[in-house]
């Protein structure tokens, strides 16, 4: 099943010099199961791409659907989860409350045990009581991950998940996008890391503000 999907999306951005056309016309399918890396230079247009597909910001053209349903507003997070680079972590909050806000909101409890195997196994439990100005980008990126992962979304996007962690914890981090997509979410992931690409089940590539075959 088609759990997201892009037709003809076309995002622009007003600049002194002149408008800026990023996204030109992407179209995109991910199955519910399926992991797709997402490839192209810094500046292409992933980042953008993302934001629009996520329902965070607006396209110019073009339709979104989840799961089915056309994108008309920003989606609950049991629908679709989205790391972006910067983390959105709240600073209000610690580490573990951050991770259990989603099922807070969904009205799902917070189950601490959940929140707390997840935190250990990305090797940060021991900061699950810390807020994130407290700990390392690295640190906050890991935990930005697992509030993504913790409610197990339909849809799960994913910008530069491992920008930020080391030769240790990056496979970790990898491993868990992989087994959210082996427990059927559809999991799209821009990336320049190449151990990601592996764990994906096909990349496609973003180029001239279109996406093609890898």
């Amino acid at each position: 099943m088609t759990a997201l999907r892009a037709v003809g999306v076309r995002r622009s951005f007003a600049q002194p010099g002149g408008t800026v056309h990023v996204l030109r016309g992407v179209d995109l399918a991910v199955s519910a199961g399926e992991l797709v890396t997402l490839s192209g230079p810094s500046g292409s247009g992933k980042s953008a791409l993302l934001s629009v597909l996520s329902g965070f910001d607006r396209a110019d053209g073009g339709t979104v659907e989840l799961c089915g349903e056309v994108l008309t507003a920003p989606p609950a997070w049991r629908l679709c989860a989205l790391l972006p680079q910067a983390m959105g972590l709240a600073g209000e909050l610690t580490l573990a409350e951050n991770v259990a806000l989603p099922l807070r909101l969904g009205g799902r409890g917070a189950d601490v045990g959940g929140v707390a195997a997840l935190l250990t196994e990305l090797g940060i439990g021991g900061l699950a009581d810390r807020y994130p100005a407290e700990v390392s980008f690295g640190q906050q990126q890991r935990a930005a991950l697992a509030r993504a992962v913790i409610g197990a979304p339909k849809v799960l996007l994913a910008d530069e998940p491992t920008a930020h962690l080391d030769q240790v914890s990056a496979p970790v981090a990898v491993r868990v996008l992989r087994r959210a997509a082996d427990a059927g979410a559809a999991v799209l992931i821009a990336t320049h890391h190449e151990e990601v690409h592996r764990a994906a089940d096909r990349t496609v590539v973003l180029s001239a503000g279109r996406v093609s075959v890898g």
